[in-house]
This record gives C-alpha cells, sequence and structure tokens, in this order.
C-alpha cells in the first residue's frame, strides 16, 4: 500500500483522534476497565488535537493513503520528565516523541519507518540534541521496533489511564 505524508493542520484534529482512539483501544484496550478507557479517551479530544496540531512547540505529520483515508500519525512535543531522568536532561536541548499510531491497514507497509525517519529529521532540524519516547514495557513489538531505531532504555515512567499505573520505559536517542 502507498501512503503520502503531510503536516496535520487544525482541520486534521478529528482524524488524528480518531486513529489514536482506534489504535490505542486496538493495542491498549484490554488493560483498562471499560469505564476508565472510555474516560481516558473522552479527555483526548477533537480539541486537544487541535491544539497539539497548531502549537508551534508540537509538530504532528499524519499519513494518508491513495484515498486521502488516515492511516496513520506522528506527534512531537514537550512532554515532562524530568522528575524521572534529571541528569539526561540538564544542560540539553530535547523533545519527545509523544505519540506514533497506525491504522490497521497501515501496519506492515513501512510506515510506522517512514514517520519514524520524519520525527528524527524533525528534531534535528529544531536543534534537538535528544529525542525521547515512551513505551509500555509489554508492548514488545513496539519496543523491538525502537531498538532498531538506535533508542536505548534510560529510565521508568508511570502511565496513569484511569486507576491503572502502567510500567512504561523511557527510551531516548542521542541525536
Amino acid at each position: 500500500m502507498s501512503f503520502a505524508l503531510r503536516r496535520a493542520g487544525g482541520a486534521d484534529a478529528p482524524a488524528v483522534r480518531q486513529l489514536f482512539h482506534d489504535s490505542f483501544t486496538a493495542t491498549f484496550g484490554h488493560i483498562y476497565p471499560p469505564h476508565e478507557l472510555a474516560d481516558f479517551l473522552a479527555e483526548m479530544s477533537d480539541a486537544r488535537f487541535r491544539a497539539a496540531c497548531e502549537a508551534d512547540d508540537h509538530a504532528v505529520m499524519l499519513a494518508e493513503g491513495p484515498g486521502g483515508e488516515p492511516l496513520g500519525y506522528c506527534m512531537l512535543g514537550p512532554q515532562e520528565l524530568s522528575a524521572y531522568i534529571p541528569d539526561l536532561l540538564e544542560g540539553r536541548r530535547w523533545w519527545v516523541l509523544r505519540q506514533l499510531y497506525l491504522s490497521e491497514q497501515g501496519k506492515g507497509t513501512g510506515l510506522a519507518d517512514a514517520l519514524t525517519d520524519w520525527a528524527i529529521a524533525e528534531a534535528r532540524a529544531r536543534s534537538v540534541q535528544d529525542l525521547y519516547l515512551t513505551v509500555w514495557v509489554e508492548n514488545h513489538r513496539a519496543r523491538r521496533f525502537y531498538d532498531r531505531h538506535g533508542f536505548v532504555e534510560v529510565g521508568k515512567y508511570p502511565y496513569v489511564v484511569g486507576s491503572t499505573v502502567d510500567d512504561d520505559r523511557i527510551l531516548r536517542l542521542i541525536l
């Protein structure tokens, strides 16, 4: 399947939100009580994604199929990590690969690699020295993917959905 990448704008927020909701639920929905998952997803609103797509301190890349259907996206932006890895962050320019989600049709197409390559290039273009991300310890597929791209584990991060605190790992790529 072919795809095209383009910078997401505010008008793309509903598509990006839907990709997030669908992919997050498919990948992680079994972990959380249904009402807590529903509350979490409700917080991930069009307005929240619109703000990210329009913010200067964020960058969102949207992938679309030949018919314009959304296949995935990648979001870069700030995230508070200093409580978990303060020594690594001090005195360095850093950014966080906050989200990389694909539709089921986007998986296995090379899209995840293309979005990751874009994220690294975008971070370098902004003179970022370190690119961070968090990944759930049980998401072995994602962990192998990020290992292949040169990210290394540097800490732990509690990802909270309702009353569930996931055991995430913080990964770093020195640019």
